[in-house]
């Protein structure tokens, strides 16, 4: 009997990589070495590896600035794909088409790709921060990364040499699409949903897991181990408290884990469709989004990042979205339930958030067990115990059940 067709890649047949191999890696080492040097962002040295390993297929190198003006303005660049955050890098000067460069990270120096430049252009910051993020305030850290960029962003085709640390750091979680899609069909699994992490996962995210896994074959718990904002917790610690909960409450031939090399953008509404995209490019028929997806404190709705999935035009995206009520634990029902499912008051109910659970673990604070499994607590308490330094963790309405209006 056949194997089930996965879901094709974004836009195309075919996932589009752009990380060279074998002998022509080489080839393209020695070649960087001898071409003029761009130190580039975390951010851009994510973006560039998920280029390489066809997690932003059918993107061929960074937007030039139609494609940025299309995607800030309407989500959809010149050739009428659909694409919901621009892919740029930027440079303190401008480059000459033509120009053959050797893109280097700036956090570990290694080559990461060669670049021929096809354009330099300047840009709006402002513009882009209030299309993309819906605002210019500059305490949000989405916004920092836009505001801090350099004077010209420089777009062209890439060709990429490396995938960084991820692949030894995190051996056994991260993933190249080619490989996740081997995986779901080795298993027979067509219908895929994925769960986004950038938090260990407490009991909202388990349920969440859990009714993805009854209406789905299965379950990629895809979890985001490049750069978050200062007080998040690190993805090797992450790491550790999934592999426990999937280990003693899951079971395991319904889950697949698998780790990512992006830095969070905190766009809420926004970041959850390239969320979305980007796990069709690994194989993923839905993704699951519930509250406050990729917010940060007040700036968004907390249901805005479901809301944008209708505004979508037809055929933009066949990754659909999982949409998921406001999630917490009911003492009266004696369990996880949702707004749709739980008819008590407030007072019977204990909301769960990642930034609530930071915030009570940072400051030495009392953790309820109906929160988060006794494993994972064991696990996060020794990680805050060992820090020298803690960053102030500010609570937010949706993290405490008290919604308010956005910020913008």
């Amino acid at each position: 009997m056949a194997s089930p067709k996965l879901i094709r890649p974004h836009s195309s047949d075919k996932l589009r990589i752009l990380l060279l191999e074998g002998k022509e890696r080489e080839e393209g080492r020695k070649k960087a070495k001898t071409l003029p040097k761009v130190a580039i962002t975390s951010r851009e040295v994510g973006d560039l590896i998920m280029l390489g390993i066809g997690g932003f297929t059918p993107l061929e190198g960074f937007m030039g600035y139609d494609d940025w003006m299309g995607v800030c303005e309407n989500m959809k660049m010149t050739n009428g794909i659909f694409w919901p955050i621009p892919i740029t890098m930027s440079h303190s000067e401008k480059i000459d088409p033509g120009t053959e460069i050797a893109l280097i990270s700036d956090e570990t120096q290694e080559y990461m790709a060669i670049m021929k430049v096809t354009e330099s252009y300047k840009i709006d910051k402002k513009f882009e921060c209030q299309k993309v993020f819906a605002t210019n305030d500059s305490e949000h850290p989405g916004v920092q990364m836009v505001l801090g960029q350099k004077e010209w962003n420089i777009a062209g085709q890439v060709q990429v040499l490396s995938e960084s640390y991820f692949p030894e750091e995190f051996k056994g979680i991260y993933q190249r699409p080619a490989e996740s899609r081997k995986i779901f069909e080795e298993k027979g699994w067509k219908t895929i949903a994925a769960l986004q992490l950038r938090n260990p996962m407490h009991r909202s995210h388990e349920y969440l897991a859990k009714i993805a896994i009854e209406v789905s074959d299965g379950l990629y718990i895809h979890q985001l181990v490049g750069n978050l904002k200062p007080g998040d917790i690190p993805a090797d610690v992450r790491v550790k408290c999934i592999n426990t909960l999937v280990e003693n409450y899951f079971d395991k031939s319904r889950v697949v884990q698998g780790g990512y090399p992006l830095d969070m953008r905190y766009a809420g509404p926004r970041e959850a469709l390239l969320h979305a995209l980007f796990r069709q490019n690994f194989g993923c028929t839905h993704m699951i989004i519930g509250r406050d997806h990729a917010g940060v404190g007040n700036y968004y709705g907390p249901f805005d990042a479901q809301d944008i999935f209708f505004k979508l035009w037809d055929g933009a995206l066949e990754c659909k979205m999982l949409p998921i009520d406001w999630t917490f634990w009911c003492f009266k029902c004696g369990g996880m339930v949702s707004m749709k499912t739980c008819p008590h008051k407030k007072e019977d109910r204990l909301f769960l958030s990642g930034t609530a659970l930071r915030k009570a673990l940072s400051e030495g604070g009392e953790v309820p067990m109906e929160f988060s499994r006794p494993e994972v607590l064991a696990i996060l308490r020794e990680y805050y115990a060992g820090l020298d330094e803690k960053v102030e963790i500010k609570l937010h309405g949706y993290a405490t059940g008290d919604a308010s209006t956005s910020k913008k």
